[in-house]
């Protein structure tokens, strides 16, 4: 699973990209988060760990695959995390009223 988290960080769209670049290096408020991350048997999009805190960022594939979401989010919830999750576009597009959000879920 490490190599094909490897490959997904080489692999990221422009949103996965984007929001990387604001959140990389603890450059959002301090928050230190982790990219294609496994949790076994998935790989999350971004993650962290100190809150608990999974990123999704879906593309259009995720509209044919949301039961699939729905049992993966329960998965991940059953662990503790709380699951937020964002369209490409909606990164591309309203980036701070994204990263508001991920803000938000972090102070809960």
């Amino acid at each position: 699973m490490i190599e094909a988290s490897r490959k997904l960080r080489k692999a990221s769209t422009d949103a996965e990209q984007l929001l990387w670049q604001q959140l990389r290096n603890r450059k959002f408020h301090g928050y230190r988060f982790k990219r294609q991350h496994v949790i076994k048997p998935y790989i999350v999009d971004f993650i962290c760990p100190s809150n608990r805190l999974i990123i999704e960022v879906d593309g259009s594939q995720h509209l044919d695959n949301r039961e699939y979401d729905n049992n993966r989010t329960a998965y991940l919830e059953s662990l503790n995390y709380s699951v937020i999750r964002f369209w490409n576009n909606e990164v591309l597009q309203n980036t701070n009223l994204v990263l508001e959000a991920i803000f938000n879920s972090l102070n809960k």
